[in-house]
């Protein structure tokens, strides 16, 4: 299985594989922590539009109704 490799090339040979491993894991960190702060920032800019999105629906409602109030009092008078 080793073939005709010696004790030594084995260990370089392992050292190297260990290296790569722990930067392949090091970018995977990265890469994860970056799609986190990703996240964070559209949940957050989510959550500001949702908070817009429900005082304009809320000051619309209030025009709404006030507009509904005011033709139901025309009606009255007629």
């Amino acid at each position: 299985m080793t073939g005709n490799k010696s004790t030594r090339d084995m260990i370089v040979e392992t050292n190297r594989d260990v290296k790569w491993i722990c930067q392949t894991l090091s970018e995977m960190k990265d890469s994860i922590q970056d799609h986190e702060d990703r996240i964070r920032v559209l949940e957050d800019n989510r959550a500001e539009t949702k908070g817009c999105e429900g005082k304009i629906a809320a000051g619309l409602g209030a025009g709404a109704g006030g507009a509904v109030a005011v033709f139901l009092k025309m009606l009255e008078w007629f």
